[in-house]
């Protein structure tokens, strides 16, 4: 007796369907399992045969041949329990073969029964979807995410018994066992968003970095902010979602399906509502912060998709981990390559790193700083010229007034600072409406030179300044991206002198400048740039 069951398997954040082939013949009795497949895959043949005979089903003893098709791909780390339950109750007769037609069947099976959840069900619904299947069995831990695909019958069910019961019944009378679930993720969106972050109100102080946290969240431009330990970087920084829009209901079902591959979703968690917000420990691998491992999985810049990355500390990660960070943060995706194939992963977050400016912290300060000129250069080396090209903004978080930390000022609200913000991003929608684009920081250069364009005047200060800083032709474009992001915060199309002289001020450390104490964001003509400062430590 033969039996062909669908079922499905990721690879990076796609997703692929498999044909599980299943085959009782006469011969000596075995249970093989073929079809390019690793050793945790063939455990399910044994779960498969102990699950059977706790629901009172035993094998014969015959020359039972279990295929996976496509035989080219390599299967790691999938699981094909309850498919290859299936195929063999279909062998045996318990089910009807065309009970299965236009099915996908999916999930680990227990030894007592029980259907588990598995990783990476949302992708592979949507997978279904496309190829035309019109019903897909997932354990119930697994339905609130399936249910998020329109277009196709998601079923939940808790145990193999179950499962037989529904595959036995007529097709009319199969909804009125398990109905199927659909979600609505705008709905959810609606229902579940909270919002719970930090606010900008319970800082005091700080408006240059509270604004370059509201131009950052406007249009998705990376922050390094420096300053001496407990003058509120770390609290500014966790305070970035607050003002930042909900997610749309199409970055909120991407963000789903990464968290779904990585089994990071519970049974209630049905879809991401809220905007990732991952801050590792400078200690972590990088394995860990980028993906991979024997059976790649995404790392951490992936889990902040749409969100947050936060890097406290950023000095003390190890220089090699942040370089991997620099494609991920031009391509907004990393991919990690093995010899079974390359597995993909979007990371398109938004960069924010903290630093202090030397190993105690308090340099330029003479009076408190106690490091020496080789220790301030060698720690603000740790850091590569390349990495720090590719943040936006540099701002300095020094400490505040006795007048603002007792709050004698009203300090502005998350929430009006993100009504700003949400304005000047509908803006942004309007104005790269067909086009791959979403936020200012995602232009190339050809949308640059149109979008960011600059009357003569403009452009020849502009050429100035690129002379006389020495910058690159990335952070050229960074700066016109700013000053663009900048103008839609104002209501403006046109940029103006301000807009792109603030954005130039933002990206230049103020302690690098000589003859001006001009504040961060502001821009004076006469500034010049020295490599070293008077202790010999290159600024950031």
């Amino acid at each position: 007796m033969y039996s062909n069951i669908t079922t499905g398997a990721v690879h990076g954040i796609d997703s692929y369907l498999i044909q599980v082939e299943t085959d009782i013949s006469d011969g000596l009795p075995s249970f093989n399992m073929v079809g390019f497949m690793s050793g945790e895959v063939r455990e399910a043949g044994e779960r498969v045969r102990v699950a059977l005979r706790n629901l009172g089903i035993y094998l014969p003893p015959r020359r039972i041949t279990v295929n996976l098709s496509p035989a080219g791909i390599p299967k790691r780390g999938i699981v094909i329990d309850i498919p290859v339950c299936v195929g063999l109750l279909i062998c045996l007769g318990y089910i009807k073969e065309e009970a299965t037609e236009g099915v996908l069947v999916a999930g680990e099976v227990g030894l007592n029964g029980e259907i588990r959840p598995v990783k990476g069900i949302l992708p592979i619904v949507i997978e279904a979807r496309e190829r035309g299947i019109h019903t897909c069995l997932v354990p119930r831990g697994n339905l609130a995410e399936g249910a998020l695909v329109h277009g196709v019958r998601v079923v939940g069910v808790c145990t193999l018994a179950e499962l037989v019961n529904y595959l036995r019944k007529d097709p009319d009378e199969r909804d009125l066992f398990l109905p199927p679930m659909e979600a609505d993720a705008e709905e959810l969106l609606r229902r579940h968003y909270a919002g719970d972050y930090a606010d900008l109100s319970d800082i005091h102080g700080q408006s240059q970095a509270k604004k370059v946290l509201e131009i950052a969240a406007a249009g998705f431009h990376n922050v390094l902010m420096t300053g001496p330990p407990g003058t509120g970087k770390s609290m500014l920084a966790r305070c970035l979602p607050g003002i930042m829009p909900p997610l749309t209901p199409e970055e909120a079902l991407e963000v789903t399906r990464i968290y779904s591959v990585a089994g990071r979703l519970t049974e209630e968690d049905g879809l991401i509502t809220e905007r990732p917000f991952i801050a590792p420990h400078h200690s972590v691998t990088k394995a860990a912060l980028i993906g991979g491992g024997n059976i790649p999985v995404p790392g951490l810049i992936s889990l902040a998709h749409m969100g947050v990355l936060f890097l406290d500390e950023l000095p003390e990660y190890p220089a090699a981990e942040l370089n991997l960070l620099r494609e991920p943060l031009e391509t907004h995706e990393i991919t990690i390559r093995r010899m079974q194939g390359a597995y993909r992963y979007p990371a398109k977050m938004l960069l924010v790193a903290a630093a202090n400016p030397c190993p105690c912290g308090y340099y330029p300060d003479m009076n408190r700083c106690r490091c020496t000129p080789f220790q301030v250069q060698n720690y603000q080396r740790r850091i590569s010229g390349p990495f720090l090209d590719r943040i936006d903004f540099r701002v300095s978080v020094n400490r505040v007034s006795a007048d603002e930390l007792q709050g004698m000022h009203e300090e502005e609200r998350s929430e009006v600072v993100r009504g700003r913000v949400i304005e000047a991003i509908e803006r942004q929608k309007h104005r790269f409406a067909g086009t791959p684009f979403s936020y200012n920081a995602d232009m190339d250069v050809q949308a640059v030179e149109k979008y960011c364009a600059l009357d003569s005047q403009l452009a020849a200060k502009m050429r100035m300044v690129y002379e006389q800083i020495g910058m690159s032709a990335r952070a050229y474009h960074k700066t016109l991206k700013m000053a663009r992001t900048i103008a839609d915060l104002d209501g403006r199309e046109k940029i103006l002198e301000r807009d792109l002289m603030m954005a130039v001020g933002f990206r230049m450390p103020e302690e690098d400048t000589q003859e001006s104490k001009a504040p961060a964001g502001e821009y004076n003509s006469n500034m010049k740039i020295k490599p070293l400062n008077r202790q010999g430590g290159h600024r950031w």
